[in-house]
C-alpha cells in the first residue's frame, strides 16, 4: 500500500511525463486539458467550394448588370465628317439619326430619348425606319402607333424630322395609318423622294428611299439619283436608307453620305467583332455600327434603339447617332 506522500509523488511524475512527451495513445493532451484527434481536422474542400460559389454569384450579378445596362442606358455617339463639296454655309450642320425604335419607350412619353436628342442640338432629325413592329410581346402595334405619335410630336418641336420606312413598317399591317399620322404631325416622309436643305442661298440634297419590302413598282435608288442629278446637278447628296448592306451599290451612284440602321448592332457586341448576329440571322455580320467608306461614299450605321421580338441586346446600348458635317477646304488636305 502507498501512503499519501507516495501517491502524490506518482501523480506528479505522471504529469511531468505528459508535459514532456505531449502524446499518449491515439490522442494528444494539450496544457489546456483538451484533447485533439486527427479525425476532427476540417477539410479545405468546403472552403474552396464557398470561394467558387462566391465567384460564380459575382459573375452572374455582373452579367445581369451588363444586360440591364445594355437595354436601358442610351448612348449618344458623334461623328464629324469632312467634305470638299459641302457648301461652306453648312459647316457644323448636325443630323441626329434615330433608327429601329420598334415601339420602345425610354421614360414616360420617351422623355429620356427626347432630352438626349435636344442635348445633341440637331439641325434636322432623321428616323431611318422600323419605328413600329407588330412582333412585340405585350405592346400591340396600335399602342406602338400611339407611342410613336407622342414621340414625333415632341421631336418636330426640336428640329425638322425626316422619315423613311423600314422592313417592319411594311410587315406591321399599319403602314398606312403610320404614314398618315407622320404627315399630320409635320414629319417629312421621304418615299423615294428628296428635299433640299437650304441656307444662305446654298443647298444640299437630302433624299430617302422606301425599304425593299415596299411596293414592287416603286422608284429604285439609282432611278431616284438620276432624277436628282438631272434636276439638281452635282449637289452634295445625303441618302436615308433603312438597310445597311447596300454600300457597294450606293457607292457607284456618287452619293456622298448614307444614313442607315437595320442591323441592331449585331445584337451582341464582343471585342474585335462587328456584332454576332445579323438581321438575316447570319453569324458575324458586317456594316452594323459606325462609319464605313467605299469609293468616296460614307455610310454611318446606327445600332438602333429598340429590340425585335425574341432578341435582346448585350454590350450593345441603345444608340443615338449624331453626324456633324464639316467643310474640308483644299488647303486642309495633307
Amino acid at each position: 500500500m502507498y501512503n499519501n506522500e507516495e501517491i502524490d509523488e506518482i501523480i506528479q511524475k505522471s504529469e511531468n511525463i505528459y508535459a514532456d512527451s505531449g502524446t499518449q495513445g491515439t490522442g494528444s493532451r494539450r496544457k489546456t486539458g483538451s484533447w485533439r484527434f486527427s479525425g476532427n481536422k476540417r477539410k479545405p474542400v468546403n472552403k474552396r467550394r464557398r470561394v467558387i460559389l462566391i465567384v460564380l454569384v459575382c459573375i452572374l450579378l455582373l452579367l445581369l448588370i451588363l444586360y440591364i445596362d445594355s437595354n436601358v442606358r442610351l448612348v449618344t455617339e458623334e461623328y464629324k465628317l469632312y467634305y470638299e463639296n459641302l457648301p461652306e454655309v453648312f459647316d457644323g450642320f448636325r443630323i441626329v439619326v434615330l433608327s429601329d425604335i420598334h415601339g420602345a419607350e425610354y421614360g414616360q412619353d420617351n422623355d429620356r430619348l427626347v432630352k438626349a436628342v435636344i442635348a445633341a442640338k440637331p439641325d434636322i432629325i432623321a428616323i431611318t425606319g422600323d419605328l413600329i413592329d407588330r412582333f412585340q410581346s405585350g405592346r400591340p402595334v396600335e399602342r406602338q402607333l400611339e407611342t410613336a405619335e407622342t414621340l414625333v410630336k415632341m421631336l418636330v418641336r426640336v428640329a425638322p424630322v425626316y422619315f423613311v420606312t423600314g422592313n417592319h413598317e411594311w410587315d406591321s399591317g399599319m403602314v398606312r395609318p403610320l404614314l398618315d399620322m407622320l404627315n399630320e404631325c409635320g414629319v417629312h416622309v421621304l418615299r423615294n423622294q428628296y428635299a433640299l436643305q437650304k441656307r444662305g442661298g446654298e443647298s444640299f440634297v437630302l433624299a430617302g428611299v422606301d425599304d425593299p419590302n415596299g411596293p414592287a413598282d416603286m422608284l429604285k435608288p439609282d432611278e431616284l439619283v438620276d432624277r436628282i442629278r438631272t434636276a439638281e446637278g452635282d449637289k452634295f447628296l445625303i441618302l436615308l436608307s433603312h438597310r445597311n448592306y447596300y454600300l457597294k451599290e450606293y457607292s457607284v451612284l456618287g452619293i456622298d453620305l448614307v444614313l442607315s440602321g437595320h442591323s441592331h448592332g449585331g445584337m451582341v457586341r464582343l471585342p474585335l467583332t462587328d456584332g454576332l448576329i445579323g438581321p438575316q440571322y447570319e453569324f458575324m455580320p458586317t456594316y452594323t455600327n459606325g462609319l464605313y467608306s467605299l469609293n468616296g461614299t460614307d455610310m454611318v450605321v446606327s445600332r438602333g434603339l429598340g429590340n425585335h421580338f425574341g432578341w435582346t441586346r448585350f454590350l450593345n446600348n441603345p444608340h443615338i447617332v449624331v453626324v456633324e458635317l464639316k467643310v474640308n477646304k483644299p488647303d486642309m488636305i495633307d
